[in-house]
């Protein structure tokens, strides 16, 4: 399940509320990922666009590879303004088997710092700036792709 929240996320209630619906499926691994804004570069915050069409087409894929492997994956992710030390992202993967889950979590993350169609922007003294030396491209993207 792919959830969209407007400004940081509610780490505590997010994370509760998944294993909530998950606690009855018998899984024996529950492995959550946490992305935190951090201080760097004397920003106040980051800023997030996302394109939902292609992030949809995106997490459905992986949910496909987790169903194989037994496996379920959530995630949640910020749109707009998250401020130092506040969260923006956060992954989970149940699965029967911790082995699964530790691995896929890690192919999960590293797979959305790489082609999730979302843009960061670094907010600093009020503004808004593309933070471009920190940005990936995204695959097949461009117009000569």
């Amino acid at each position: 399940m792919l959830y969209l929240y407007d400004g940081a996320l509610d780490v505590p209630r997010i994370l509760k509320e998944w294993y909530e619906q998950e606690e009855q499926s018998n899984y024996g691994a529950y492995i959550p990922f946490v992305g935190t804004v951090r201080s760097e570069d004397g920003i106040d915050g980051l800023s997030f666009d996302i394109y939902e069409p292609i992030l949809n087409s995106w997490f459905d894929a992986w949910s496909e590879k987790a169903k194989a492997k037994g496996a379920i994956i959530k995630m949640a992710h910020s749109r707009g303004d998250v401020m130092l030390h506040e969260s923006s992202y956060i992954a989970a993967v149940f699965s029967p088997k911790r082995r699964v889950a530790l691995e896929f979590i890690d192919e999960f993350v590293e797979d959305f710092k790489a082609s999730a169609p979302i843009w960061k922007y670094d907010l600093k003294g009020g503004k808004r700036i593309y933070a471009l030396e920190r940005s990936t491209a995204i695959k097949g993207s461009g117009i000569l792709q």
